[in-house]
């Protein structure tokens, strides 16, 4: 902590040292790290953990989703998917905001097409002028088994004037195009796949969701502190954000902190019930006012 809050670490040594500590936290070494301390499996897990939260916001941001939209489920394939714990799953859901955790497994080759082509210029450094008949068979052969088999083994062969020849990874380019219905991402043998089916229920979900950025950014814009509490009426165009608001209405007070949540009343003065914002996009409108 030192280098970075020196003045608040300083105060904090000079009442936790003792007396053979040195007079000040600056004078003294770095503590010597130990290795036995280390939880290498959970490192390893957290590692994973990442990746895959990267790959599933990289399928997210292919598919244009914004990551408030909550989804049903994400299917993962990686080597080590089946021993990351419960927590970290359950990390990774979140992260993804996704309902459910599953194992790519059986159903990956079911999510995209393949395309595998001959990469020319690294054919034509290893067999020169017998390039044109190994691209050729690479060409003809299945694209999704030469996938499968390039993703399992790190390899694939190919028979070319009747023998068999093995190409490595960067001899061929591999696209992935995911079919209708979902986005996938992919890197290094590792898969993350996103059902983009949205139903009602999702859509609700996702539509509280930006209505608390909203209202919190209204707050944002009122001067508010963090600490306080408001009361919060609004008005809907749309009956799905109606609804919205209806069914989420104590997530969405409890996140801006309102202690009064209801539709505008006609009737009702607008002036009466604080600062008016809205969002045409949304088609919303909505007051606020400290209390």
């Amino acid at each position: 902590m030192a280098p970075i809050v020196p003045f608040l670490t300083e105060y904090v040594w000079g009442i936790l040292r003792g007396e053979q500590d040195a007079d000040s936290v600056h004078l003294t070494g770095w503590p010597e790290p130990g290795p036995g301390l280390v939880d290498r499996q959970l490192s390893a897990q957290m590692a994973l953990a990442r990746r895959l939260v990267e790959l599933g916001r990289s399928a997210r941001a292919a598919a244009s989703l914004g990551i408030r939209q909550p989804l049903s489920r994400a299917l993962v394939g990686a080597g080590e998917f089946a021993d990351l714990p419960a927590e970290l799953r359950a990390q990774v859901a979140s992260e993804l905001n996704v309902r459910g955790l599953d194992a790519l497994s059986t159903v990956a080759d079911d999510l995209v097409d393949y395309v595998v082509k001959p990469n020319f210029r690294a054919l034509g450094r290893r067999f020169g002028n017998r390039t044109q008949p190994v691209a050729a068979a690479i060409t003809s052969a299945d694209p999704g088994a030469l996938a499968v088999q390039l993703r399992e083994a790190g390899e694939v062969s190919v028979v070319v004037g009747g023998e068999p020849l093995v190409i490595g990874p960067d001899e061929v380019v591999v696209t992935q195009t995911p079919r209708a219905g979902w986005s996938v991402a992919a890197d290094a043998g590792e898969t993350v796949a996103l059902d983009l089916d949205i139903t009602p229920e999702l859509r609700r979900e996702g539509l509280a969701r930006e209505i608390i950025r909203l209202v919190q950014d209204a707050r944002k814009a009122d001067g508010l502190e963090v600490s306080d509490r408001i009361t919060l009426h609004w008005q809907a165009a749309d009956p799905e954000l109606t609804a919205a608001l209806t069914e989420h209405g104590q997530l969405i007070a409890g996140e801006v902190l309102a202690t009064e949540f209801a539709p505008w009343a006609p009737g009702v003065s607008a002036a009466d019930l604080g600062t008016e914002h809205s969002d045409a996009g949304l088609g919303l409108t909505f007051w606020l006012r400290r209390g």
